[in-house]
């Protein structure tokens, strides 16, 4: 008898250790971040959101991570840079969030970084330029494919100017006071200098100001070939309106201006794009359709549909999906939620995602960097469907995603 209690004893204490199991195997991975839903950043922030919202249904319909579902867990901070240390402590102190990941813009991460080092966390952003210069923390990781330091943002601009026969000759820069701008305007500086166009004017304008022709005025006064402007959403719609009130006409005009991209924006502006040369990321040219981004985006798009957000998402959707596969795979690959384990392999491996392969250098960017400029073409209307089209935003830089060629000088593409 004394055999078959110590048996109903070991049974009893495997039935309790199994059950403690279970009940820790279906706690939530939960990833905390604060997302722009209100205020200038929001129309990309809505997209990005519903893209991360999109990759955790994907996630938990298979099963989780590590046998375990996942939740993100957010707040809204409104575009504005000072919510963003709160935030982030209330996800970390009162939600005991597993992971924090990036807000979207680089405004945005820069203040979250004192809070994540000092809890020494790994830290995958959304969309950030050169954050990591002024702090140089091992474990940060950005997901666009800008590259290390400011050049890489601005350098398809000047191939392509440096490439016009006869070639431009002056510079003129105008940027928000404010970090992303002010390190785009940076590296525009570096490369234009580098490629021997004389600066004629290099000023930055509070970010705030509301009326850009005067803005226009001084800068048209220089009479500069070429023009970047570095821009918040806001800002890069004033400015466009300002370009052509002015018929202020450079031989090549923009480069650096955030907002453009999102759908909402271009068809607001629609014709008025004719002929500016900005970033973009991604955009669904024949040569960028990675294994994936297509699905990804038409279930995205009947998202978008129901709640009024970006109906494309080329800009945002791609990159917020992706970050979350990166975190993903490392922490599948590492088998746990070790912070150590996790920075280690996300600097040591390549990570297959909808926006293509994904290897991190040194300081947590790109190693090797895959920025595009895009023109705006041919644009007629104001109708979301033309630009489904890539005719209308064609992709110039880099040559082996290039789907069509510059119009040169910008006052061309406006005829």
């Amino acid at each position: 008898m004394r055999w078959i209690s110590r048996f109903g004893a070991v049974a009893l204490l495997s039935m309790l250790a199994l059950l403690q199991w279970s009940a820790q195997a279906a706690e939530p991975i939960k990833i905390g971040f604060s997302m722009a839903l209100t205020g200038g950043l929001a129309p990309n922030g809505k997209s990005a959101l519903v893209a991360m919202q999109l990759w955790e249904k994907d996630v938990n319909a298979k099963g989780g991570i590590l046998g375990r579902p996942v939740q993100l867990v957010y707040y809204d901070d409104q575009s504005q840079p000072s919510t963003v240390p709160a935030i982030y402590t209330k996800l970390l102190d009162v939600d005991k969030v597993d992971f924090v990941v990036g807000p979207y813009a680089t405004a945005q991460i820069a203040p979250a970084m004192p809070i994540v080092m000092q809890r020494n966390l790994v830290f995958i952003t959304l969309l950030g330029l050169s954050v990591n210069d002024a702090f140089h923390y091992p474990r940060y990781f950005q997901i666009a494919p800008n590259g290390s330091g400011t050049k890489a943002f601005t350098k398809g601009f000047f191939d392509l100017a440096a490439a016009q026969n006869p070639k431009p000759q002056t510079l003129a820069i105008a940027y928000a006071d404010q970090q992303y701008a002010h390190a785009s305007a940076d590296g525009a500086l570096a490369n234009g200098q580098a490629a021997g166009f004389k600066v004629v004017y290099d000023k930055s304008y509070p970010p705030t100001t509301a009326d850009f022709s005067p803005i226009i005025r001084a800068v048209a006064a220089t009479n500069p070939d070429l023009f970047v402007i570095a821009s918040y959403p806001p800002d890069s719609v004033g400015m466009v309106h300002a370009l052509r009130e002015q018929n202020f006409t450079p031989k090549m005009v923009g480069a650096g201006m955030v907002g453009l991209q999102a759908t909402a924006l271009k068809t607001q502006l629609g014709p008025l794009l004719n002929g500016i040369v900005n970033y973009d990321f991604w955009l669904p040219g024949p040569k960028m359709q990675f294994d994936g981004v297509m699905d990804v985006l038409h279930r995205y798009q009947g998202e978008a549909s129901k709640q009024g957000v970006d109906p494309l998402g080329y800009y945002m959707v791609p990159w917020a999906y992706a970050y979350l596969q990166v975190l993903q795979q490392s922490i599948e690959a590492t088998k746990g939620l070790d912070q150590d384990k996790i920075a280690k392999y996300m600097h040591e491996a390549t990570f297959k995602t909808v926006a293509g392969d994904v290897k991190f250098g040194e300081d947590g960017e790109w190693a090797t960097p895959r920025m595009l400029q895009v023109q705006y073409q041919h644009v007629t209307s104001n109708d979301v469907e033309q630009f489904r089209d890539p005719k209308n935003d064609v992709i110039l830089e880099p040559s082996q995603y290039a789907d069509g060629k510059l119009i040169y000088p910008y006052a061309d593409a406006l005829k």
